[in-house]
């Protein structure tokens, strides 16, 4: 599946890069600031889309499970972005038992850590965000390669570098496909880098350990409780003094 944001072509264009992309179906935002793609492996429902946001509820063949995800391209002026930000607590509130993604360009960093160059950020102009993250309930994915994913392309002297796009998920998503990853790209054309997305569901096939705790041996009644060996393949000690592990 891919997602383009911001093409620079008009809504007429989609299905001619749809077959450029190798991809079955297609959708657009109804401003064409976001472009949608996928395959046949895919079944995809959108469920909402307006200027800054498209929501789709997906079906892979390799994934028994449904799951949301919304596709952001976020205005760059922080009172346009109100709406973007009543829409994603909207939908954490009725999708909060389903596997639930945003990601995008969100045109706001979190920290001063996500920008380099330029004047000194204000983060006042990040509060609406970071509250919207923390409503939500949204933990960020974290990412592989470059700090960041948009610089202004100027002069050495005048460059500027942020970290606006991000892929962030709830509780549902984490416990479902855990090792979901995202990794920058190298930017070619464009003045953000592309972001990849890996996803994989959960394989219990891990190592259940017994927990022992060191510090029970020293209790006077210790020895006449009688302990039987696990039925596991590994036994971990947590000792309450120096570590020790077997």
């Amino acid at each position: 599946m891919i997602a383009i944001l911001e093409p620079f072509s008009g809504s007429a264009h989609i299905n001619m890069f749809k077959s450029m992309l190798a991809m079955d179906h297609a959708a657009g935002n109804p401003n064409g600031k976001i472009w949608l793609f996928w395959t046949n492996d895919i079944t995809c429902k959108v469920l909402e889309t307006d200027q800054q946001q498209i929501t789709c509820e997906i079906n892979h063949i390799e994934i028994l499970e449904t799951y949301i995800n919304t596709f952001v391209y976020a205005k760059c002026k922080e009172y346009l972005r109100k709406p973007l930000w009543d829409r994603l607590l909207h939908f954490a509130d009725t999708r909060n038992a389903t596997p639930w993604c945003t990601v995008g360009d969100f045109n706001v960093i979190t920290d001063t850590d996500e920008k380099l160059g330029g004047n000194t950020y204000n983060m006042r102009k990040s509060m609406d965000f970071i509250g919207i993250i923390e409503s939500c309930g949204l933990m960020d994915l974290g990412f592989n390669g470059p700090r960041f994913t948009w610089s202004n392309q100027r002069g050495i002297n005048f460059r500027i570098w942020k970290r606006l796009d991000r892929a962030m998920v709830n509780d549902k998503w984490l416990q479902n496909m855990p090792q979901t990853t995202i990794t920058h790209l190298p930017s070619v054309g464009s003045d953000h880098c592309p972001l990849l997305m890996e996803m994989n569901t959960r394989v219990d096939t891990h190592i259940k350990y017994f927990t022992f705790l060191n510090c029970w041996t020293d209790q006077p009644s210790f020895e006449e409780i009688r302990i039987e060996r696990p039925k596991c393949d590994r036994l971990k000690v947590i000792p309450c003094g120096p570590f020790i592990r077997k």
